[in-house]
């Protein structure tokens, strides 16, 4: 067994391996070995065969403990979010609309590929899954991390499913000795958002024994729409008052549908009314055409009451522990557990109650200023709509996850041959509640506003008649014609049996558990001219069991919340792996190294079958100094408990209507218009309408009837081809300099599809594809979309390429050491097919909404004995989205009347430039062995340009952008 170093060797070691020494295998070599110990073999991500020489076939990115410190960000999540490779999260805190299981959590998504397609793994083994597969590394405490290794290649040769993508392994710190703390605040300039994280990191350990705790508590607070520009309005606050930013299903309450009222045009359906200011309900002449003005008008603002970050609240403790049994034979623990609490809100429930199930307000109704008991000539039942200002809709939710492994390991030799193994178990549990409140009973609102009378005895109003009254205990009347603002007793503001009568509190709970059995080894079989021929061998049993049971109010659609069914099921996975590294040619002209790596994973679930995939890797070094390699590799995703056996649930989608006159396909296609006008009367007029019924404003909006999304049990798994093809330099005149430049392609096939209205829409109309139509119906009196089911089906494929460029230097000036990194990612390709028709054009993504063709991260550094700063620029390219409203905003429509033969029609597009964000640290240590670091991230208060097509956001902005200057400080103190 030969040892060798060289520069580029030692380039990678130091990125890599920094902080790990301490492997707790003793030595167990022969006497005539060289000097390399079994300490020096060490296992890289993306292989299981621990070497020497930690240069691989694939690309590796690391981020070491000092470089986590030398950062403003304060969880796993947003550490890992600012590397160049990642895609937009499926899920960010930006989009507080979001619900079930998986809100409040925080997931990576590597190339814009899907949350579900990345593998994270702790120390080599899975973090735990929902029941859609989410992994959620908000579980893990940031003190607890010792470096993380991002593996930009698919692995599922090597880890199984879901490592398409690429891999994120996680490291946790061992062998530590002392005690340190960290104290850490920031918030924005702004004075809002303020993060405080405090964490202890104790550590003991001999030459037998490493004992390693972290014990972190941190809270984060949440930012008010309200008080950002891009957020406080629906078109942001450069078009604040616009009509389309307001609602006209108001807080002040309003009733619909009478005709023949003065200044009411509509003869079909009447207009809509709303209530003098602070004047009497109960009276038909107080009542107004309702003004659409914003700020003075009947409407409302839903982003005065919405988050634009909520507020996350996380306790975490893990230990390491490690024992040398004997010299060739330890014991190894790891045990976690997280507690995180998220609170989000968004406005109170816009009820319409010809839409909402609740019917309209009786003829009997005290209420109902058109009723019986108020002398209205012609008594009749009215319809009406409130926001319910008064109660926002909140969620709060609460995981807690437990995380157990135990295992052996260690290392015996045969001859002069080196073997290691592991065998152990593991163990994940995530345990969920959530509580939904601000959502209306609709039985109870129904009686609420149904029959009821002035009790002369007491005064009250009171459900029932005269003659047959209805106690309080079942019935509570409500007069929701009463603005909010306004105290009343049958008005909700400050009437608090009145809320909790109707606002029920609704109650959802899930589990996921993770049993997973493994077992490995590795070493050398036989040595070659060249060196000796590695090998690793494992087999795995994981069993996944999964449930998610919405409260019965929701399951039952009794409220006005979501209807949503239970999700159960399981699933179980046997499976074994082989890996070899072959080497072929060392220490020749032209060849001072030439290394073949294979590796091949059989996989057998019980629910769709057998799977086999396959890896093959090279690298090469011409001379010293140049490594050139590359990778082939199979992968594949299995489908989620979720995908199998998920309940359906309600959901009021954004969409796009490729119908709608104004921002669809029809405007320019006669072939669209054709194709709409078989389901449309009015397919020359037609307008999409959102919440309210009102046209929209945007290309992209809520639909005001919810659509269904569930399961399907018939699915297969996703299959995958990456390939990889890259050289590293490290040059010997210039020290300490290394670049590298990586070539990746990725193919995913037969997709699940998180199916969308849009898409099976488009399906439908631009492509003609007729099966899609059977999804859908459409209202026979104004043309809308209604009964839309979509779910997850195989269909299509994805594709995507481009270039990772990593460059560093380090000096040493005799002023101070400079550190300079690069990191820099460039797709030139990003495009998918929803069906598996090839007469299909594919679409491409790249460069519009949040794919970003460049992402750029460029870090310089100089440290001076005790003072330090870094400085880091963070480069987003600019992307292209469809136009607001090219006749209104023509200023905001830089490529108008775009073809391309991927849609049907023209399409208004609008360039959105690109953003750079600074951060800037600066850190002293002090006498008494602490650290003391002050900073700002976006230190210039840069915001990003406004985005109306709201990609990952809830707002017209993009999600994963900084929304103000950070600023912080932390105090590390070390005993």
């Amino acid at each position: 067994m030969n040892s060798r170093t060289n520069v580029l060797g030692q380039a990678i070691r130091y990125a890599l391996v920094a902080g790990t020494a301490g492997l707790m295998a003793a030595p167990a070599m022969a006497q005539d070995a060289p000097a390399a110990t079994n300490l020096d073999r060490i296992e890289i991500t993306g292989s299981r065969i621990r070497q020497v020489d930690v240069e691989t076939a694939q690309p590796v990115f690391a981020i070491s403990r000092n470089d986590i410190e030398r950062q403003g960000f304060s969880s796993v999540a947003d550490i890992l979010q600012n590397v160049t490779a990642m895609g937009s999260p499926t899920i960010s805190r930006a989009n507080a609309l979001s619900a079930g299981e998986n809100a409040g959590g925080t997931y990576i998504d590597m190339r814009n590929l899907g949350t579900q397609r990345t593998l994270v793994l702790v120390n080599g083994k899975r973090l735990g899954i929902s029941t859609s597969g989410y992994q959620d590394v908000s579980t893990l405490p940031v003190s607890a991390v010792e470096r993380i290794e991002v593996l930009k290649d698919g692995a599922s040769a090597i880890y199984g499913s879901d490592a398409m993508a690429g891999v994120v392994n996680i490291i946790t710190r061992s062998n530590v000795t002392g005690v340190t703390a960290n104290v850490y605040h920031g918030q924005y300039s702004e004075g809002d958002g303020a993060r405080d994280r405090f964490d202890v990191v104790a550590g003991w350990s001999n030459d037998r024994i490493s004992l390693t705790l972290s014990a972190e508590h941190s809270e984060e607070k949440g930012v008010w729409a309200a008080d950002r520009g891009f957020s406080a309005y629906g078109l942001t606050d450069r078009h604040a008052d616009n009509v389309t930013n307001w609602a006209t299903i108001s807080q002040y309450g309003q009733f619909t549908g009478l005709k023949g009222r003065p200044g009411c045009t509509n003869a079909t359906a009447g207009c809509n009314y709303s209530l003098n200011r602070g004047a009497d309900p109960l009276n038909p002449a107080n009542y107004h055409l309702t003004d659409p003005t914003g700020f003075t008008g009947d409407v409302s603002n839903s982003n005065d009451q919405m988050h634009v970050s909520y507020p996350v609240k996380r306790d975490s403790v893990y230990f390491d522990g490690r024992f040398a049994i004997t010299d060739n034979i330890n014991f190894r623990t790891e045990l976690g557990y997280n507690k995180r609490n998220s609170v989000r809100q968004i406005a109170g429930y816009p009820l319409q109650s010809s839409t909402a199930g609740v019917g309209s307000m009786s003829i009997n109704s005290y209420f109902n200023p058109f009723g019986n008991q108020h002398g209205y000539a012609a008594p009749t039942a009215i319809a009406w709509n409130r926001r319910t200002w008064e109660v926002p809709r909140v969620t709060t939710s609460e995981l807690k996850t437990y995380r157990a492994v135990a295992s052996f390991d260690g290392s015996f030799d045969i001859g002069e041959r080196y073997f290691d193994w592991e065998v152990g178990y593991q163990y994940n549990r995530n345990e969920l509640e959530s509580v939904a409140t601000g959502n209306l009973h609709k039985g109870r609102v129904a009686a609420a506003v149904g029959p009821s009378f002035l009790n002369a005895a007491t005064g009250q109003v009171q459900c029932g008649t005269p003659g047959a009254p209805i106690d309080a205990a079942t019935c509570k009347p409500w007069n929701p014609l009463v603005p909010y603002g306004t105290i009343d007793p049958n008005g909700l503001d400050g009437n608090a049996s009145l809320q909790e009568w109707l606002f029920p509190p609704e109650l959802t709970k899930g589990q996921t558990t993770t049993k997973n059995f493994f077992a490995n080894i590795a070493g050398s079989i036989v040595t070659l001219p060249a060196g000796d021929l590695g090998f690793a061998f494992g087999v795995e049993s994981r069993k996944e069991v999964g449930k998610y049971v919405p409260d019965p109010l929701a399951q039952t659609g009794a409220t006005t919340n979501l209807a949503a069914g239970p999700t159960g099921g399981d699933y179980q996975v046997n499976e074994a792996y082989l890996e070899v590294n072959v080497p072929v040619l060392a220490d020749l002209p032209g060849a001072k190294e030439l290394t073949l790596n294979a590796a091949t994973r059989f996989s057998d679930y019980d629910t769709f079958g057998n799977t086999l995939n396959s890896k093959f890797g090279f690298k090469w070094k011409p001379i010293e100094q140049l490594l050139v390699r590359g990778t082939w590799a199979e992968g594949f995703r299995a489908p989620t408990i979720n995908d199998l056996y998920g309940g359906g649930s309600q959901t009021f989608a954004q969409f796009s209507d490729p119908c709608d006159t104004q921002f669809g396909a029809s405007k320019t296609s006669a072939e669209v218009r054709a194709r709409c006008a078989r389901d449309i009367a009015n397919a020359d007029t037609f307008r999409q309408l959102r919440q309210g019924n009102q046209p929209v404003a945007t290309a992209t909006d809520a639909t005001p009837v919810p659509f269904t999304n569930g399961s399907n049990p018939l699915l297969t798994p996703e299959t995958s081809t990456s390939k990889t093809l890259g050289v590293v330099w490290s040059p010997t005149f210039i020290s300490n300099f290394n670049i590298a430049l990586d070539w990746w392609k990725i193919r995913i096939d037969n997709t699940i599809i998180a199916d969308s209205p849009t898409q099976i829409l488009i399906d439908c109309y631009e492509q003609g594809i007729d099966a899609r139509c059977t999804r859908f119906t459409r209202d026979p009196s104004n043309g809308i979309v209604t009964d839309l089911q979509f779910g997850n089906r195989n269909a299509g494929f994805l594709q995507t390429e481009g270039y990772d460029l990593d460059v560093s230097y380090r000096v040493d000036t005799g002023y101070g050491k400079l550190s300079a990194n690069w990191a820099s990612t460039y797709v030139s390709e990003n495009i998918y097919r929803s069906t598996n028709d090839s007469k299909v054009v594919p679409t491409p993504t790249n460069g519009i909404g949040s794919g970003f063709r460049i992402r750029s991260n460029l870090s310089v550094g100089w440290d001076l004995e005790n003072f330090g700063v870094t400085w880091t620029a963070r480069y987003y390219s600019g992307v292209k989205e469809q136009c607001v409203d090219i006749t209104k905003y023509p200023g905001e429509c830089s490529d108008p009347g775009v073809y391309a033969p991927w849609y049907k029609g023209a399409r208004n597009y609008n360039e959105r430039g690109s953003v750079t964000f600074h951060d800037l640290q600066f850190r002293y240590n002090l006498p008494w062995d602490a650290t003391v670091s002050v900073g700002a991230n976006n230190v210039f208060d840069k915001l990003g340009p406004v985005m109306y097509s709201k990609p990952n956001s809830a707002f017209s902005y993009y999600g994963g952008y900084d929304i103000g200057r950070f600023m912080y400080m932390k105090y590390q103190q070390r005993f």
